[in-house]
């Protein structure tokens, strides 16, 4: 269990990683689009589910082991793809992998990483994903897909809901600049910004050709209704992230927890469905399991993570999850993930 020593739970990480990033770095972190009620009700949708405990279960032995898309992690919460960790600490990706690999978990690496992928391979043994969009030049998209088979990563992440830049008024007060991703292109003379983000012209015809030009697995990010889960495993998706992008690119929608059902139903056993948004506890974690997620993910607390101690601060928040998930296992009488099922949970009536 924890010590005296350090943050004891993600939001003491949260709040320290506050005193010592940058504001306007905290702020592009934590913020959100518009009135970031999406943001805010990610995190609140967990509270409208409960736990239901049961006894004399046999909890002696917990294994919290599971496969995500063929790859066996020890726990089922992975590193999000999200951009610049050198934002939060000089080491960036190279830390959170060496993280990663220590908690014997996935670290999803974004498309506008801080780090070369290359490079990033030989900082450790473990399991990486490459993030990517939709490119609008289909060449790119093409060599970024052997680049990731050819470097050993073992899915690519494709995210769809980045169609369209979103309105973030805290970078927008801050005249913030978002780093531009060390794997993209070398700009040209006369050009200002790269081709981050995804194609906005893009159809579902673009995930099938995607699909068809790999043998990874293909992990379609960005889905918050049943219609879509349907259509990427139409397309040949592998599995899907039901993700609102942490609230930052369209708000005023449902929590992922509170979509996760309808995509779980949608799925029909035929993909695999994954989640984010939001994920604070281990009890989240739990409740998003036994509404059939196979796995989360975790985006602002690794920068929480590691603008508080590098490596050891992103190694820390995935033991911090993990003992909590172990706790509420075993209170729920489950000693495996695989146990883990609806009737874990209720719908909490209103107080």
């Amino acid at each position: 269990m924890s010590t005296n020593a350090g943050p004891i739970n993600l939001f003491e990480f949260e709040a320290l990683s506050k005193e010592r990033l940058p504001k306007e770095e905290y702020d592009y972190i934590a913020g959100g689009a518009t009135d970031e009620i999406s943001v805010e009700r990610n995190r609140r949708a967990f509270e409208s589910w409960a736990l239901r405990p049961r006894v004399l279960r046999n909890v002696s032995a917990l294994d919290l082991s599971t496969t995500v898309v063929g790859t066996r992690v020890n726990f089922p919460v992975l590193l999000a793809p999200c951009g610049g960790h050198k934002k939060a600490h000089p080491e960036g990706e190279f830390a959170s992998y060496r993280a990663a690999t220590a908690c014997g978990t996935i670290l999803a690496v974004s498309a506008n990483a801080s780090a070369d992928f290359q490079e990033l391979t030989k900082a450790a043994p473990g399991h990486l994903w490459l993030q990517m969009y939709p490119f609008r030049d289909p060449e790119m998209t093409k060599s970024w897909l052997q680049g990731a088979k050819e470097l050993g990563y073992e899915a690519v992440c494709i995210t769809l809901d980045s169609q369209w830049p979103p309105k973030r008024e805290r970078n927008i007060r801050n005249n913030y600049k978002q780093m531009r991703g060390a794997n993209y292109p070398k700009l040209g003379p006369g050009e200002s910004r790269g081709p981050g983000g995804g194609n906005p012209a893009a159809t579902w015809k673009d995930l099938e050709w995607i699909k068809s030009a790999t043998d990874l697995p293909v992990v379609a990010k960005g889905i918050m209704t049943g219609e879509d889960v349907e259509l990427c495993a139409e397309a040949g998706a592998d599995a899907v992230i039901v993700s609102n992008h942490g609230g930052r690119h369209l708000d005023n929608t449902l929590a992922t927890i509170e979509v996760l059902p309808e995509a779980v139903a949608a799925a029909n056993g035929k993909i695999e469905v994954l989640l984010d948004g939001g994920i604070r506890r281990g009890a989240d974690v739990v409740k998003a399991l036994a509404l059939g997620a196979k796995a989360v993910f975790i985006g602002r607390p690794l920068f929480w993570g590691l603008a508080v101690a590098g490596e050891q601060g992103v190694t820390r928040v995935l033991e911090i999850l993990r003992e909590e998930i172990e706790i509420t296992m075993a209170k729920c009488g489950r000693a495996t993930v695989a146990s883990l099922d609806p009737t874990v949970v209720v719908k909490a009536p209103p107080l």
